[in-house]
């Protein structure tokens, strides 16, 4: 049985992954009005994936008991000065979802509540990924630069990344 406390906060964290998911919609749309066809493709991809992973939190919450409660969310932004500045924006969410995940690990480790530790260690090599994976974009945005066919070769490459994810899903 989940403490009151591990169960709102797990209920906080279900709420952020769908914030996470429409954040990362209306970045795609974005970049679809932009003409950023494989960036608009990869966040696509992204929101889908937040949205397993909101999925995971809710079905841990109804295996032991808990109530999953979802809520209102404030509108993500929706629009960026630049490509750059929107990747900026996810590397710096990606934190704050490592921190709260981070958070949620420190207080199934205090209460003690092992299976929830246990379940959110998932979580934990994600959020690492995550942040690789964005950081890495970020250095990719750098090396290649946004001056003159930089956007172009840029979108190139991460839709190259998406569909790269979608062949490893058709793998599995």
């Amino acid at each position: 049985m989940l403490s009151q406390t591990m169960i709102d906060r797990l209920n906080q964290q279900i709420n952020l992954e769908i914030y996470s998911s429409h954040l990362y919609l209306q970045m795609g749309s974005w970049c679809a009005y932009k003409s950023l066809d494989g960036c608009s493709t990869f966040l696509s991809q992204h929101a889908d994936e937040e949205m397993m992973h909101m999925r995971r939190l809710l079905n841990y919450l109804h295996e032991t008991g808990g109530l999953a409660m979802l809520g209102g969310m404030q509108a993500p932004p929706t629009d960026f000065n630049s490509l750059t500045e929107m990747f900026e924006t996810i590397y710096e969410h990606e934190q704050l979802v490592t921190k709260k995940i981070n958070d949620l690990v420190h207080l199934a480790n205090t209460e003690p509540d092992y299976s929830t530790l246990q379940f959110l260690q998932w979580y934990v090599a994600e959020q690492h990924q995550e942040e690789f994976l964005f950081k890495s974009i970020l250095d990719k945005i750098k090396l290649i630069g946004t001056e003159g066919q930089g956007i172009f070769f840029i979108d190139r490459e991460i839709g190259m990344m998406a569909t790269n994810q979608n062949l490893d899903k058709k793998q599995q």
